[in-house]
């Protein structure tokens, strides 16, 4: 009777145990996945937004509708992009609002004034500005307005905003460079462009605003500067030029533009805004390759991973734990199966034992 009672008790225990590692096993295989691929943020993005997907089929359709609600159609389009990418189906009324949306974004009024926004303001929030504000910059007139802006706080012994300093000052660098190669060095420029676009319009996360204040303070010798500004003039504008790029220190400038080359590649492959939203949750240079990664490989769609993951479409963070806690979840059932196992298959060996015992003795008897 004992026996049966401990057989019993083995064959509870392996089925808890193997109903459990049944639940916890597809959560700790996407958990291996995720852990091999935290390297990779394109497959590590793919990974997570397969996930979201799964649990909520209508996340990406909801929010194409929000982002047309907000009158963002960049980040609408780029929903879909993912949404289509996934082979996720989006209802016709949302479609058809999306490309309602697609043609008063694409008219030439519109596109013809965020170009002169961004030429004469520096502005840059969608791919029209930007253009404006890199052709206003590759003609000096951006780095050049913003040096004497934030020349003149020196002169009259006010704060400048050091990073935009710097960054203007870089830009000078930069862009002769660009002429210099015919263009190949543009998405330095383009990144310079949406650097001091996201600076301006407090865009910057805090830790890629200080790590690029502290690069930028390097570019730019004050003294000359303060001078140079001091003596801008109209009817000399070749010398005041000459004096302004002067205080341009191009060899501290490398480290500041490797970063902002990383920049210009996520707004040649994803947008303007795309480049924005990754300056909001990068932190340092690195953070900003991987996201010129994600952008390289994933386009359109980086602004939508963005908006869903945020900081865990560049790497492993808070999610980290949770992820370990069902590899762990699943060891500690799979070693339960094992030993339950092991428990039932000596109590079986055991009971077959005995019942043979039991049948030698009474053949014994007989005989």
């Amino acid at each position: 009777m004992k026996l049966l009672l401990r057989l019993a008790a083995s064959l509870a225990c392996l089925t808890a145990f193997a109903a459990a590692l049944v639940h916890v096993w597809p959560h700790a295989r996407d958990a291996v996945a995720i852990f091999a691929a935290q390297d990779d943020p394109a497959l590590l993005s793919e990974l997570q937004i397969r996930k979201a997907v799964a649990v909520d089929p209508l996340l990406l359709e909801r929010e194409i509708v929000a982002a047309l609600a907000s009158a963002d159609f960049d980040l609408a389009q780029s929903f879909a992009d993912l949404a289509q990418a996934q082979n996720v189906p989006i209802s016709v009324d949302v479609l058809a609002q999306l490309d309602e949306a697609a043609a008063r974004s694409r008219s030439m009024t519109h596109l013809a004034g965020r170009f002169a926004t961004g030429f004469l303001t520096g502005t840059t929030d969608d791919v029209a500005s930007l253009s404006g504000t890199v052709a206003g910059d590759l003609f000096t007139f951006g780095d050049i307005r913003d040096l004497v802006r934030e020349g003149r706080h020196l002169v009259l012994g006010d704060e400048p905003d050091r990073l935009v300093l710097g960054l203007a000052a870089a830009g000078l660098a930069v862009t002769a460079g660009t002429y210099a190669s015919a263009g190949a060095a543009s998405p330095a420029r383009a990144g310079l462009s949406l650097l001091k676009g996201a600076r301006k319009s407090a865009r910057l996360s805090a830790g890629l605003s200080d790590w690029a204040r502290r690069s930028a303070s390097e570019v730019v010798d004050t003294g000359v500067l303060r001078r140079a500004v001091a003596d801008v003039s109209l009817t000399r504008p070749m010398q005041s030029f000459g004096a302004l790029k002067a205080a341009v220190k191009t060899e501290k400038a490398a480290l500041l533009v490797t970063a902002v080359k990383d920049v210009g590649r996520v707004g040649e492959k994803a947008g303007a805004r795309a480049a924005l939203d990754i300056m909001k949750v990068a932190d340092n240079p690195k953070e900003l390759a991987r996201a010129a990664r994600l952008a390289e490989s994933r386009g359109s769609q980086t602004r939508a991973i963005l908006k869903i993951l945020g900081r865990g479409a560049l790497f492993l963070a808070a999610g980290a734990f949770n992820l370990a806690s069902w590899l762990f979840s699943a060891l500690v059932f799979l070693l339960g199966v094992v030993a339950s196992i092991k428990s039932l298959t000596e109590r079986l060996t055991m009971a077959w034992l005995r019942r043979a015992r039991a049948r030698r003795a009474c053949a014994d008897a007989f005989a």
